[in-house]
C-alpha cells in the first residue's frame, strides 16, 4: 500500500514539473522570444478580434556596415468610426471632428445619420496627436479604434523592388515587388480570439512548446542598401527628365555573387499613396517584366564567345568594308563606312557592326547560339521578384546567317536587362554565370534564421577569356568612350555602350528616329566589386548612348569607389 501511494506521488509530482516546464517555455515565448507581437496585441485592446488588426512581417535594407534599415514596415494609428444611434447632433459631431480631421460632410452625415447601425467606418490611419485631440472632445458616437498598417519609410525608394500590399478580394496581400514574392513569409494570420495574457498562456495547451503555424512567418532582409539606392535614383530622375525619355532603369550589382545593391525604374511611384497613381503599368518593374532589343552592349558577349572558341584571338584581324550582304539582307556600321583591315580590339572600340558579324561566321552559327543558350539570355534568371520575363530567341531556329548576323549586335533578339545583367557579369567575374538576387537572410519570428542561398555557379567561358575581354573592354574606356576623356587613372573600369534601333509596332523593321540606349560597366576591372547597368527607353533629340548614359555611369562609378573606400588596382 505504500508502495502505490509513492509511486502516486512520484507520478504527480512528475505531471506538475511537466506543467512547470511548459508554463515556463510558454512565458519564455510570450514574453521574450514574441513580446513584439504580444505588445502589439495589447495595443489593439478588446474592441476587435485579432485577426481584424493588420500584421506582416518586415523588410529591411542592408547598409555598408550591414546595419538592418526599415524598407517596410508597421504603423501605429487608429481607425475613426461613428456610432450613429449614439450621435446626439450629427451636425455638430461633424464641425468638431472636421476641425481636426478635415472630413467630406456629405459623406460624414449620410454615415452619421444611420439609425440601427452600429459602426460606420469614416477616417483611416489617424495618427496619435489627432486621435487625443478628438479622445479629449469626448463626443458621444465617435469612436477610435487602435489599428495597424503597411508604412514605407522610403516612400518612392526601390518602389518597384519592395512593391506593396493592397487588396485581392477581402484579403491584404503582397501585390507587386518583395511584397509579393515573399507572401508567404511576410503574410500573418491570427487566431480568431479574445483573449488576455494569462489566457494566452494556460489555453491551447497543444501549441504551448510547437506552433506550426508560426514556421514560414519571418523577416526579409535584403542587399539593397539604401544610400546606393537613392544615388542610382538621383542620377535616373536626372536622366530621365533631361532627356525626356518614356522609360529609365538601372541596376547595380556585384557581378561575383549576384547581391544587387540598387534595382529602380522610372517612372515610378510612392508606396504608400500607390493609389494616387493613374495607370497600373506604372507599377510593372521593366528591369524584370520587359524585353528589349538591347544593341550593341550585346558585342563584348560575341566577342567573347569567338574568344572562348578559338576562333578568334588578341591578333586577328579582318577586313572592313563597311556593310555584309547575306540572304538578300545588307548589315551596316553605325556610320556605313568602312574602315579596312582593322584588329580585333577595334570591334568594340568603334563598335562596329561588321565586326561581330564576322565573327560569328568564323566560329559557326551553332557554336555562336550555343554561347548564347549557356548565357541563358532567353531564360528566366530566377531572380526573386514576380513576374519575371524570358528573353526572346525564337528568329535564331530558322538558321538564317542574317538572324545571327544581327543577333550578334544585340538586334532582332530580346531579352529583359536583368538578364542582360547576369549574362555580362560573366564577362567580368571569370565567366560563371550567378543568380541576381535581393534577399539575403530570412529572420524567422521562431528566432531561427536562414541565408538565402543561390544556384550554383554555372560556368560559360573560360577565365582566360574572361581577362582578355576584360582587357578589351578596358581599352575601350580609356581610349575610346568620349575618346578616352573618362579614362580614371588610378582605377580600371570596362565598360561598353549600346544605341538599338526600335521596332516598329507594325512589325515592319525599325524607326528612324527613335532608339534604346544602354550602357554598362564593371569596376575595377581585374576585381570587380560593381556592375552598372543603365538604360533608358526614347531619349529625345539625341541618338548615342555615349551622349545620354556616360555621365551617369561616371557619376555613379566615382561614388560607389569613394563610398565604399575601394583602394585603387592602378
Amino acid at each position: 500500500m505504500k508502495g502505490n501511494s509513492l509511486l502516486q506521488i512520484r507520478i504527480v509530482t512528475g505531471a506538475v514539473l511537466v506543467v512547470a516546464v511548459l508554463l515556463t517555455v510558454r512565458l519564455y515565448v510570450v514574453q521574450i522570444a514574441q513580446g513584439e507581437a504580444y505588445t502589439k496585441r495589447a495595443a489593439e485592446q478588446y474592441v476587435r478580434s485579432v485577426k481584424d488588426i493588420f500584421d506582416r512581417g518586415m523588410i529591411y535594407f542592408t547598409t555598408k556596415n550591414n546595419e538592418q534599415v526599415s524598407a517596410a514596415t508597421l504603423r501605429i494609428g487608429y481607425t475613426l468610426a461613428l456610432a450613429p444611434d449614439l450621435l446626439k447632433n450629427v451636425e455638430d459631431a461633424y464641425e468638431k471632428v472636421n476641425a481636426i480631421i478635415p472630413l467630406d460632410k456629405e459623406m460624414f452625415l449620410k454615415r452619421g445619420n444611420k439609425k440601427g447601425d452600429p459602426y460606420e467606418e469614416i477616417a483611416t490611419r489617424v495618427p496619435d496627436d489627432r486621435a487625443e485631440a478628438l479622445r479629449a472632445l469626448k463626443i458621444p458616437g465617435v469612436q477610435l479604434y487602435r489599428d495597424r498598417w503597411r508604412y514605407y519609410p522610403g516612400d518612392t525608394l526601390a518602389s518597384h523592388a519592395i512593391g506593396f500590399v493592397a487588396y485581392n478580394g477581402d484579403d491584404l496581400v503582397g501585390r507587386y515587388g518583395l511584397e509579393r514574392y515573399y507572401e508567404d513569409t511576410l503574410s500573418r494570420t491570427s487566431d480568431d480570439l479574445f483573449v488576455n495574457f494569462f489566457a494566452e498562456i494556460f489555453g491551447n495547451f497543444s501549441a504551448v512548446v510547437f506552433d506550426s503555424k508560426k514556421d514560414k512567418a519571418g523577416h526579409i532582409v535584403t542587399s539593397l542598401e539604401p544610400t546606393v539606392v537613392r544615388s542610382l535614383e538621383k542620377e535616373l530622375r536626372s536622366l530621365h527628365d533631361e532627356w525626356g525619355s518614356k522609360e529609365t532603369g538601372g541596376v547595380i550589382i556585384n557581378p561575383k555573387t549576384g547581391e544587387i545593391y540598387a534595382i529602380s525604374a522610372f517612372p515610378d511611384f510612392n508606396n504608400n499613396t500607390f493609389g494616387d497613381v493613374s495607370d497600373s503599368k506604372y507599377f510593372k518593374n521593366p528591369l524584370v517584366e520587359s524585353v528589349y532589343e538591347l544593341g550593341s552592349i550585346i558585342k563584348p558577349l560575341t566577342v567573347a564567345s569567338g574568344l572562348d572558341s578559338g576562333a578568334i584571338n588578341r591578333t586577328t584581324t579582318y577586313y572592313d568594308a563597311g556593310f555584309l550582304e547575306m540572304d538578300g539582307y545588307k548589315i551596316s556600321n553605325f556610320d556605313g563606312r568602312g574602315r579596312g583591315t582593322v584588329p580585333i580590339q577595334q570591334i568594340l572600340s568603334q563598335s562596329l557592326n561588321t565586326g561581330v558579324a564576322t565573327i560569328v561566321k568564323l566560329m559557326g552559327r551553332n557554336a555562336f547560339k550555343g554561347y548564347l543558350k549557356a548565357l541563358k539570355i532567353n531564360q528566366e534568371t530566377g531572380i526573386d521578384l514576380p513576374n519575371e520575363a524570358h528573353g526572346l530567341t525564337k528568329n535564331l531556329e530558322n538558321n538564317r546567317d542574317i538572324e545571327f548576323a544581327t543577333a550578334s549586335y544585340g538586334q532582332g533578339i530580346a531579352l529583359t536587362p536583368i538578364a542582360a545583367v547576369r549574362a555580362l557579369s560573366a564577362l567580368g567575374n571569370g565567366g560563371v554565370l550567378v543568380t541576381p538576387h535581393l534577399a539575403t537572410k530570412i529572420i524567422y519570428e521562431n528566432g531561427r534564421e536562414e541565408v538565402v542561398t543561390s544556384p550554383p555557379l554555372e560556368r560559360v567561358f573560360k577565365e582566360e577569356t574572361s581577362e582578355e575581354i576584360t582587357r578589351m573592354l578596358v581599352e575601350v574606356v580609356d581610349t575610346a568612350l568620349v575618346e578616352g576623356k573618362e579614362k580614371m587613372d588610378r582605377y580600371t573600369i570596362a565598360a561598353k555602350t549600346g544605341t538599338a534601333q526600335i521596332a516598329r509596332v507594325d512589325g515592319k523593321g525599325y524607326y528612324d528616329d527613335k532608339y534604346l540606349h544602354s550602357f554598362f560597366g564593371y569596376f575595377p576591372a581585374y576585381d570587380p566589386k560593381f556592375l552598372i547597368f543603365l538604360y533608358t527607353v526614347e531619349p529625345q533629340n539625341v541618338k548615342y548612348a555615349s551622349q545620354t548614359l556616360t555621365k551617369p555611369f561616371m557619376n555613379l562609378t566615382k561614388f560607389l569607389l569613394n563610398y565604399y573606400n575601394i583602394p585603387p588596382d592602378r
